[in-house]
């Protein structure tokens, strides 16, 4: 039966796309994120494929091309929603802060657990696969993140891309140490940072500006073609790619700041803002239908076996708790002791696959069973589905204590409208015996 004809194809990925719409709606009511929903998916047409087609198709090229479009999608999506005021620095700063630690000390420990375990991994080859373990998923949190209060959706919204964005400079860091001829150290690393964020501001105006003068109205999907082509040539120059994409989304989302005074009389206001949008509204569909079929994709691809090493098993337990150990002493350092349900918001996902699959050949160990990359993110965002569902019947319960009150408070307010009538009631019949008590006794003096 061939199952890979041009209408199949179309049937099967409408499918996908509605089910994962409903994924979507499964995930707001129950709070277990759509994200494992669509990988358990995956699992499933992994075995329907193997009863159809016997020779198992390769995906990794798909996976690593969604990947990268979905990550810009993601952070693109991500940056449109950040508001850059005074009052907000102090959050951002502190967000920008626990994901650079949180980064490197599970990257730290990670590569010392990896080290001690898996057969000749050297710190420096521990070192590039733990990095993308300790990466948190943007791609999973925000979505994910809806339904909590204001000041925490907006804390998981920062923290997790700022630690994708340099989760990824850092493993890039880390592979041009592999080669010495290559490798410009930390001075280098810094120089190429500035470079890419004077270059990210600059291409950032020039869209901007050229961007408002255009007339068609298809325009939109050209400025994503001119930001992946960007990300792109970055790449290929070593530049901190993301940084371009950040960089556009938080220029466009806060065009008041970033063109102050006479630099506005350049914008056409009403344009910018049709711009920002529009792009708003393609970046969020976007990224939903890549991350629909990157999850799907990589579904497809895991191999279920090895899930049941004993070693693997060991390895990334402990490494999921280091994640949570290391994340507890930040959190707590940070925030003192509000800290749920933002401990056991830390699940891998789009980002540690992809960097998964750019380790260099050279880097690579066939020692490392890939079955660890697949155990932390299950297991991670199973913790995450666990205390998202509590917050969520703790929000249920405290609505209902909420509507208790308000009962009680109605009540009370009925029984003193009671009383303050059965009072004046009182009050206007003794007047009244009195007044009878006055009129009876002038007649009787008369």
């Amino acid at each position: 039966m061939e199952i890979f004809t041009s209408y199949n194809l179309i049937i099967e990925a409408s499918i996908i796309v509605i089910l994962s719409f409903w994924f979507n709606g499964i995930s707001k009511k129950t709070n277990i994120p759509s994200v494992l929903m669509l990988i358990v998916l995956g699992i499933i047409l992994q075995y329907v494929l193997g009863y159809f087609v016997p020779d198992k198709p390769e995906f990794d090229k798909a996976l690593e091309v969604l990947g990268i479009i979905g990550l810009i999608m993601i952070v693109l999506e991500a940056a449109l929603e950040l508001e850059l005021k005074k009052e907000k620095i102090i959050p951002i700063l502190k967000a920008m802060a626990i994901a650079l630690i949180g980064l490197v000390g599970s990257a730290w420990v990670a590569a010392l657990i990896m080290h001690q375990f898996i057969p000749d991994m050297t710190m420096q080859s521990a070192w590039l696969y733990a990095t993308p373990l300790s990466i948190l998923s943007s791609a999973i949190i925000i979505p994910s993140v809806s339904g909590l209060s204001e000041t925490k959706k907006e804390f998981h919204i920062y923290e997790s891309t700022f630690s994708d964005i340099m989760g990824i400079m850092m493993f890039y860091f880390l592979i041009g140490g592999l080669n010495p001829a290559e490798d410009s150290g930390v001075s280098g690393f810094a120089i190429n940072l500035l470079i890419t964020i004077v270059l990210a501001l600059a291409a950032s105006y020039a869209i901007i500006l050229i961007f408002q003068r255009i007339k068609s109205p298809a325009k939109l999907f050209l400025l994503i073609a001119v930001l992946l082509l960007l990300y792109a040539i970055g790449k290929k120059l070593h530049l901190s790619s993301l940084i371009i994409i950040l960089i556009f989304g938080l220029v466009i989302a806060n065009v008041k700041l970033f063109f102050p005074g006479k630099f506005g009389t350049f914008l056409e206001k009403e344009k910018v803002n049709q711009i920002y949008h529009e792009l708003h509204i393609i970046t969020l569909e976007t990224a939903f239908i890549v991350r629909t079929f990157f999850f799907v994709i990589f579904g497809l691809t895991i191999v279920m076996s090895s899930l049941a090493s004993l070693s693997v098993a060991l390895v990334s337990l402990l490494i999921i708790a280091s994640i949570y150990g290391i994340r507890f002493i930040i959190l707590r350092t940070f925030f003192g002791s509000n800290i749920m349900p933002q401990l056991f918001i830390a699940p891998r996902g789009l980002i540690t696959v992809l960097l998964f699959y750019a380790i260099p050949k050279e880097a690579q160990l066939a020692t490392f069973e890939s079955g660890i990359l697949l155990f932390v993110i299950i297991g991670t965002s199973l913790i995450m589905t666990w205390a998202m569902i509590k917050e969520g019947k703790k929000m249920e319960s405290l609505l209902d204590e909420d509507l208790v009150d308000d009962n009680i408070m109605d009540i009370e307010t009925e029984e003193t409208k009671a009383i303050d009538l059965n009072i004046t009631k009182a009050i206007d019949d003794s007047i009244e015996g009195l007044d009878t008590l006055d009129n009876d006794s002038e007649l009787s003096n008369e």
